[in-house]
């Protein structure tokens, strides 16, 4: 049977998600990857890989593209990844609940981009995004439905 994988894009997930999957993937018995272009703390007492993929840009985004699979579940908050992993066909979300879909990831990436261009005009904000409860508990609801959607979609595939 193939088995959900979970892929993080770790160097900008936060903690408190990194701990939740790592708890969350121990009780199923699913793998789960972390890819950086640096080492990430991590608990112990948890089984996961942590692949460093240097420090090229995008270099762990494209380990995660190449070796994600159908019935994956990618967590990022890089959008261009997202877009990337949706063309695939995979399932995509990040730590603020929100599932991609070539729809909503093509608003994104043009929000992304208008606000990169506002930015290199000094016309940008602060750039601060807090993260706390309320956007970790739609993370976890959201999670949680995702990758029961694919158990059953990788038991129904065999």
């Amino acid at each position: 049977m193939k088995q959900v994988h979970i892929w993080i894009d770790a160097d900008s997930c936060p903690r408190m998600v990194r701990s939740y999957i790592l708890r969350y993937a121990s009780r199923l018995t699913l793998p789960v990857t972390f890819a950086a272009n640096h080492q990430i703390p991590a608990p112990e007492s948890f089984t996961y890989e942590m692949i460093v993929c240097g420090k090229t840009q995008d270099a762990a985004d494209d380990y995660i593209v190449s070796h994600a699979e159908p019935c994956d579940m990618i967590v990022t908050r890089d959008i261009p990844l997202a877009a990337r992993c949706v063309e695939k066909n995979l399932c995509v979300l990040n730590d603020r609940g929100t599932v991609f879909s070539k729809e909503n990831v093509r608003q994104r990436l043009s929000e992304r981009n208008f606000d990169l261009q506002l930015a290199q005009a000094g016309l940008g904000g602060s750039g601060t995004i807090t993260y706390g409860k309320k956007e970790f508990s739609a993370f976890a609801n959201c999670f949680d439905k995702e990758i029961h959607r694919l158990i059953k979609k990788a038991e129904l595939s065999e």
